[in-house]
């Protein structure tokens, strides 16, 4: 579990549904990935518009990114949002693969 104190809610990982998710105010915004040949490849943030603003997009990336990293995995940002933060976060440009 991961958890930015400006958010109302921690981000799960939920490997089963190969995911990170956090709920709040009642809404599920997430983040979606599959595992292919040692990477992980982000393919979909989606943060319903009702709780959009908060930074929880980049809640869920962050937490993506440190679990790619501690699992040895490269980063392969296939949604827009992804490769928008990778390049906005140098920190993370040793994961890019």
């Amino acid at each position: 579990m991961t958890a930015n104190p400006k958010s109302p809610s921690p981000v799960d990982h939920n490997p089963t549904q190969a995911r990170f998710e956090t709920e709040v105010d009642g809404h599920l915004a997430v983040l979606e990935y599959v595992l292919e040949d040692g990477s992980m490849v982000i393919t979909h943030t989606g943060v319903p518009e009702a709780i959009g603003g908060r930074g929880i997009a980049a809640d869920l990336t962050r937490a993506a990114l440190a679990h790619a990293r501690a699992a040895g995995l490269k980063v392969v940002p296939a949604c827009a949002y992804a490769a928008t933060f990778m390049q906005r976060h140098s920190e993370y440009t040793d994961l890019l693969g």
